[in-house]
């Protein structure tokens, strides 16, 4: 098998709100998810806190060519807390009224950075933080310019 690096996500407990909002905005598709009660093989020494069967315990969803993994499973220490720091999602397409709407629908409740602007490696790009906390880069890809494509 060819390696492969995946994003994994943690929601804090907004796992399942957060992976319908993106295949409604962003026209993922949920592949897989599987809820803290339906763990097959649990373990005894790490019960389950009270009031999270229904939490989400894994999944996976695609956005485009590429496979998301997302839980609450961060949300389940007490000491727990989720910040999604040293990272952005990229979200990239050759389509600059796609990048506009993206920009739009995923600063719909979160926190806009840079709207989408040319700049010397894109026809359109932009900085936004979701709702769920989650910061994004959309670019458009400009065929010519080798560099900013994600294949």
């Amino acid at each position: 098998m060819t390696p492969n690096v995946s994003t994994y996500l943690f929601f804090d407990g907004h796992c399942e709100e957060a992976l319908r909002f993106y295949e409604s905005r962003l026209d993922a598709e949920i592949l897989f998810v599987m809820r803290f009660k339906d763990n097959p093989e649990p373990n005894p020494d790490c019960p389950i806190p009270a009031g999270v069967d229904d939490k989400i315990m894994h999944a996976s969803v695609r956005i485009g060519n590429t496979v998301v993994m997302a839980s609450d499973g961060a949300s389940m220490a007490e000491d727990a807390s989720v910040e999604m720091n040293g990272f952005r999602m990229v979200y990239t397409t050759d389509d600059p009224e796609r990048i506009r709407q993206v920009f739009d629908h995923l600063a719909d409740g979160g926190k806009p950075e840079m709207p989408p602007v040319k700049t010397f490696w894109s026809p359109s790009y932009g900085m936004v933080t979701d709702r769920f906390g989650v910061p994004w880069m959309v670019m458009c890809v400009d065929p010519e310019q080798k560099h900013a494509q994600v294949d």
